[in-house]
Parts: C-alpha cells; sequence; structure tokens
C-alpha cells in the first residue's frame, strides 16, 4: 500500500507474526516503512502524529489482527499541571545536570544501558543488545535527534556520573522520546519518571506542544506507568484526545487471539 506525503510516496511492508512482547499467549505484526534519507524528518512528523513509532530508519506501528491494546500516547506540555508527587520528582533530582549531546554512542552509555536492560528487562528483545546494535539504534538514522545525558553534578567542575540518557527526536511539533535508560540501582529518584517529567519541562521552555510517548499497551504492567502522567493523549480511530476512565479497560475484557 502506499500514503502519499509531501515530496513523496512510501511504501509499507507487513511483518509476520511473532509473540507479543507485551502481552501473553498473544502474536504481534507491524506495518512499517522504511524513512527516506532526502526528507527522513518531515516523514518522521508526520507518521508519528498518526501513531508511528521510530526505529533506526524504520518506521512502524502495530497491526495486529485481533488485538488493538497498543495506543499510541503523547503529553500535552503546555496544559500540563505537575502533580504533588510529580513536584517531589522533580525536585528530589535537582542535582542532576541535563546535557544535550550529538546522537553519538559511546561505551559509557552502553554500560548504563547493559546494567538496566539486565535489571528491568531482562527477558526482553533488546536483553542481548551488543555494542553494534546500540551504535546502529543511536547513530543510524537521518532525522532531527539526539541524546539527553543527565549527569550528578561534580564537586571538582568535571563531567559527573551518568545516571540516565534518553534518545529524542525533535519534531516540528514536539519531542519524541525513542528510548530511554537509567541507573536501576537509584530507586529513590524516580528515574524513569523524571526522563519524561524534564522533557514535559522542556518542551514547555521551547512551546512544542507535546511530548511523543511511544505505546500504552492496556494490561501490560510493563506499560501501565504511561497513564499515570495526566493530562495525556490517546490516538483513537476519530483522532487524538485526552484518556478518559474508559479508556482504562481491564485487560480481561481485551479481545484474544
Amino acid at each position: 500500500m502506499t500514503q502519499h506525503f509531501p515530496t513523496r510516496q512510501l511504501r509499507f511492508f507487513l511483518t509476520a507474526p511473532s509473540p507479543c512482547p507485551y502481552l501473553p499467549e498473544r502474536y504481534e505484526r507491524k506495518v512499517f516503512a522504511h524513512l527516506p534519507l532526502s526528507d527522513g524528518a518531515t516523514v518522521n512528523d508526520s507518521l508519528t502524529q498518526v501513531g508511528f513509532r521510530r526505529s533506526q530508519n524504520i518506521a512502524y506501528r502495530p497491526a495486529c489482527e485481533a488485538c488493538s491494546a497498543c495506543v499510541s500516547a503523547r503529553i500535552p506540555a503546555s496544559d500540563y499541571v505537575f502533580s504533588r508527587s510529580e513536584r517531589k520528582v522533580l525536585a528530589r533530582n535537582e542535582d542532576i545536570e541535563r546535557h544535550l549531546v550529538e546522537a553519538e554512542a559511546t561505551m559509557e552509555q552502553f554500560d548504563l544501558l547493559r546494567r538496566y536492560l539486565l535489571a528491568r528487562h531482562a527477558d526482553g528483545g533488546m536483553a542481548e543488545m551488543t555494542w553494534p546494535d546500540y551504535v546502529a539504534m543511536v547513530e543510524d538514522t537521518a532525522v532531527r535527534t539526539h541524546l539527553i545525558e543527565y549527569r550528578t553534578k561534580s564537586p571538582d567542575g568535571g563531567p559527573g556520573e551518568l545516571v540516565a540518557c534518553a534518545l529524542v527526536d525533535l519534531m516540528s511539533d514536539g519531542l519524541s522520546l525513542v528510548y530511554s535508560f537509567y541507573d536501576p540501582g537509584m530507586k529513590r529518584r524516580s528515574l524513569g519518571s523524571f526522563v519524561i517529567l524534564d522533557h514535559v519541562v522542556q518542551a514547555c521552555l521551547t512551546t512544542l506542544p507535546y511530548v511523543y510517548l511511544g505505546y500504552w499497551v492496556r494490561g501490560s504492567e510493563k506499560m501501565d506507568y504511561k497513564v499515570r502522567f495526566s493530562p495525556i493523549e490517546l490516538l483513537k480511530a476519530e483522532g487524538w484526545a485526552i484518556m478518559s476512565s474508559r479508556d482504562l479497560r481491564p485487560k480481561d475484557e481485551l479481545p484474544r487471539l
């Protein structure tokens, strides 16, 4: 199938069924397209706004035949009101400095990623990621992307300890969190939430309306954290809409294959 974009036509492909990484006893399929090198940023913007995600130079979204549990989610930054607990998370990490760096992989980042994956996602598909895999994830793209390194302040003025990192696409209407990871031993800091909240702050400072979080998966404990942010918008058949209580259906109501 084809879809029209400002500068060219894209060809979309469908993957074969494979075990779902989020919900047991289910299978996933994805529709995907290769982002063009010449105008990849523009195409990536358009696709993200209609529910796609980027992985290197591929844009994809779920296309499961009998399940619609994966729902695109984004935070409307300008309307966001930080809760008391979220303000505490930001305050708890006031000693952390953010550094915007080019999308170039380092072994320091990779070491942190490995610790994160082994502690939080040891049974996931990324657990066996190698150094060349990580380099490709960060550097193999033609879109507007960068890394945010979060470091503790160093008493001698040099670079502090790397405690979190986020790969982020800069879009025309927001910031898209492609992937983030953090020190799993610093539980009190709630670094996963902090990274998201910090990007809401940065979006507001740069007058970008949205922070894209990828997919919320109904029934998946690993993805439940995304709907703790409020307000949050979900992509429905009729377009983006603020999440309502009806969106939080129990997982036993989800269709099964």
